[in-house]
């Protein structure tokens, strides 16, 4: 900078300048409305930069000017979220000739709101739904401080430098009265007119084109180079709230105004819609002008607009009951079918997979496509030479979805299932009712055996540390494990033999003394890991097994709810399925799990090698409230007997035998209807039925009489407390501080209220302080915590 261009008072200019370039992000970003052309902002935005770099006393980590960090290296930092982002079940149409009927997924989350909540059609959020990557922004005291992706919902990657390269995403809050934490969801997506440019100036100047918006987006936020992601002009739009420490709207609807208010982008398709009428009226609306919009959608989404009434719904695992997306149908290319494979899963699962002439579907090029199981084969009567129309279901996963019949080849013959796996040769079997053909070959099918070896050793499970992925596969294709209670009887020589073949293999046989004791410390290490992974948590090992739908959550439960694993592998799934998060589906997929002879050895094995379980014990004092005759009664499903009947019935007879001998009128006496009882008399009439109702009632009887006394067994000490921890901890993290106050049987929460037992504090802690005192809360600071654990530690 010039003496004569140099301003009089520097420190006057770099805030008028930060604040004309803030202003201009913003109407350009969120309101849609620049007031200056981009040379002009270009111009203001160098001026800043040499003010800058002239008076670097004058910098701060919120000027515009930051917007690009340094290159990172070695990848990304994992980022633990606080609240998990968590992913939404999805509606699709189908066939009917009714609203209802071609969209029934949403008529039945509409319905089972209206009941849930007794209150006639509810008022919706609703926005468009986004295609692009998931984020997370963390603002303190108005501040960005990080931002991650979503990654597993659990945990995402710390793309904070690149984040601050999006103009739209604001680096410190506008306005006022926002929360001193405040974490806001939202897409990472590239507008079509970007995309367009983008790959206009690739063609150009020789460089690859993107696929398409979506990847363009994820691709260049994860760049480990921030300056390549702030060359592709990435946008954000704001659809949500995490961790939130402050006050905020009682609605979604008003919280998406305020975070507009703050400086958020906030997609101008949003809106809120009344009972299951509205959101069709909006699904078309937003459908009808899809292709004129700036950006990607594939689909919209409806949120519950009340919080209370969010927190009423709860959520499945982790997806929410009160939110659902509501795809619209996916774009579609026809191609010639070159052979149909099947593909064995993990769990056994063998899935017909068509093979096809590569194909651009919306702007992926799609070789393979999921013909899903082999009635859908059957249905669609596809054979090999067929032209196919292809689509990706969902706009993620390429699917088959029909044949052009006129221009079938002569000679095509229908396809049929084959009778053995491509894999172990094993015959393939089919269960009653059920969709799916299985390999029967279970952990000696060497498909199955990878995955569920890789599986059983991830972090999140036996967590083996140094068996990663390549050396799981290699003990499975040298014949080395056949099932993970092998891994257990390995020597450090079995470890060395098979590094030895994995060099030779690999082409690389450093014959010297150095690589034999390298090798030989890390067999020595892999087998100490093996060891220390003996001594596990029941919900570990039950996430371990691999049984299918059960993840961590439900994990979880299974374990706290029964106590131990022989109650978990003895219970049926008419009981299972009366546990909170526990559906159908589930609690069928565990029974079945269990009930098979090759799993049971597998389950024995492990234990036999001498593995154990820190936190086996009773089944939960809770369980007498929720493992009821009405609640087995319901679990059953009978037709016409819902939860009033099942508890008039509960009341007038203590057991199945009463209940069923007590005929018709028994039954009206009771208090059910004539309906009700003619379904009561047909399912008497089931003795397979009833025979399972039977089983069920005397497990429930046996676990309630599992069930301590009180007073002859010692409770955890924190059984029925509700905590919350807040600040920041010096000498544990909260994931840490969590898990042990978990194991002493508190419920640990996010906000503070009146059931709030006592808030844990560490520095800097905020609002829920404030709250705290104000509802006459205890409160913990990280001395007491400590010298309560190490107490409760000590006492055993």
């Amino acid at each position: 900078m010039t003496e004569r261009n140099r301003p009089a008072d520097p420190n006057d200019r770099v805030a008028a300048l930060r604040a004309q370039i803030e202003q201009a992000n913003h109407r350009y970003q969120v309101l849609d409305d620049p007031d200056i052309t981009d040379a002009d902002y270009d111009r203001l935005m160098r001026e800043l930069e040499a003010l800058e770099a002239e008076y670097p006393e004058l910098a701060s980590r919120d000027s515009p000017t930051r917007t690009v960090g340094a290159r990172a290296t070695g990848g990304f930092a994992e980022v633990r979220h606080a609240l998990p982002m968590l992913s939404l079940g999805n509606a699709f149409e189908q066939e009917g000739d009714t609203g209802r009927e071609r969209f029934r997924e949403v008529a039945e989350f509409e319905r089972r709101i209206e009941q849930t909540l007794d209150r006639k059609e509810p008022t919706f959020s609703v926005e468009p739904k986004l295609d692009g990557l998931a984020i997370s922004l963390r603002y303190e005291n108005g501040l960005f401080v990080q931002g991650a992706t979503r990654g597993d919902g659990e945990t995402g990657e710390d793309v904070t430098a690149n984040l601050r390269t999006i103009r739209a995403i604001p680096l410190k809050l506008r306005g006022k009265g926002w929360p001193e934490v405040l974490e806001v969801r939202g897409e990472v997506i590239m507008l079509r007119k970007d995309f367009e440019a983008f790959n206009e100036y690739a063609r150009t100047h020789g460089e690859k084109p993107l696929a398409n918006p979506r990847n363009g987006a994820a691709g260049s936020l994860r760049q480990l180079d921030p300056a390549i992601t702030a060359k592709r002009r990435l946008s954000f739009f704001a659809y949500a709230v995490g961790v939130v420490d402050g006050e905020l709207p009682p609605t979604h609807s008003a919280t998406l105004q305020k975070l507009r208010q703050w400086g958020f982008p906030v997609p101008p398709e949003v809106g809120v819609a009344t009972g299951f009428e509205g959101l069709l009226a909006y699904f078309h609306r937003i459908g009808d002008s899809r292709d004129g919009l700036p950006y990607d959608i594939d689909g919209v989404v409806y949120k519950l607009d009340d919080y209370a009434g969010q927190r009423e719904m709860g959520f499945v695992s982790r997806a929410p009951r009160w939110a659902i997306a509501h795809k619209f149908p996916a774009q579609e290319q026809s191609t010639t079918l070159l052979d149909i494979q099947i593909q064995i899963g993990r769990t056994g699962a063998a899935t017909p997979r068509a093979r096809m002439e590569p194909v651009q579907v919306a702007g992926v090029t799609v070789t393979y496509a999921t013909l899903h199981n082999a009635d859908q084969v059957m249905r669609l009567d596809v054979r090999i030479g067929d032209t196919v129309i292809v689509r990706r279901a969902g706009d993620v996963i390429p699917e088959v979805v029909r044949v052009v019949e006129d221009q079938r080849p002569e000679g095509t013959v229908p396809w049929s299932m084959p009778t053995h796996c491509p894999v172990c040769n094993s015959a393939l079997i089919r269960e009653e009712g059920a969709a799916a053909w299985r390999c029967s070959g279970g952990l000696i099918c060497a498909a199955q055996r990878k995955e569920a070896l890789i599986h059983f050793a991830s972090r999140r499970a036996l967590d083996i540390e140094g068996l990663g992925e390549r050396f799981a596969e290699a003990l499975v294709e040298l014949d080395m494990v056949r099932t993970p209670a092998d891994l257990y009887r390995m020597s450090v020589d079995d470890f060395v033999d098979m590094k030895q073949c994995l060099d030779e293999l690999d082409g690389t046989t450093p014959d010297t003394v150095k690589a034999g004791k390298i090798a030989t410390k890390w067999a020595e290490n892999l087998v100490e890991g093996i060891a220390a992974s003996k001594h596990t948590t029941l919900p570990r090992f039950l996430f371990g097994l691999g049984i299918m739908h059960i993840g961590e959550s439900t994990a979880k439960t299974l374990a706290g709810w029964l106590g131990s694993l022989d109650a978990v592998r003895s219970t049926p799934a008419s009981v299972l399925r009366v546990l909170p998060d526990v559906g159908n589906e589930v609690a069928t997929s565990i029974a079945s799990f269990f009930a098979q002879p090759g799993n049971q050895e597998v389950v024995d094995d492990l234990i036999d090698v001498g593995i154990t379980f820190s936190d086996e014990g009773a089944p939960s004092p809770l369980l007498k409230t929720q493992l009821t005759l009405e609640a087995l009664i319901l679990s059953t499903s009978i037709e016409s007997v819902a939860k009033v009947y099942a508890g008039n019935l509960a009341k007038a007879f203590d057991s199945v035998d009463a209940l069923l001998g007590a005929g018709t009128e028994g039954w009206l006496k009771a208090g059910v209807k004539k309906k009700a009882a003619g379904s009561l008399e047909a399912f008497a009439g089931n003795d397979q039925a009833v025979q399972e109702l039977r089983e069920a009632e005397a497990t429930m009887r046996l676990l309630l009489s599992a069930i301590p006394q009180a007073g002859t067994t010692r409770v955890l000490p924190l059984e029925g407390k509700t905590v919350v921890v807040t600040g920041t901890l010096s000498m544990l993290s909260r994931d840490q501080v969590k898990e042990q106050l978990e194991a002493l049987g508190a419920k640990v929460t996010e906000s503070v209220s009146k059931k709030t037992t006592f808030l844990v504090v560490g520095n800097a802690a905020g609002s829920k302080l404030k709250e705290a005192h104000r509802l006459g809360i205890e409160v913990w600071d990280e001395a007491r915590l400590s010298n309560f654990l190490l107490q409760q530690k000590n006492r055993g």
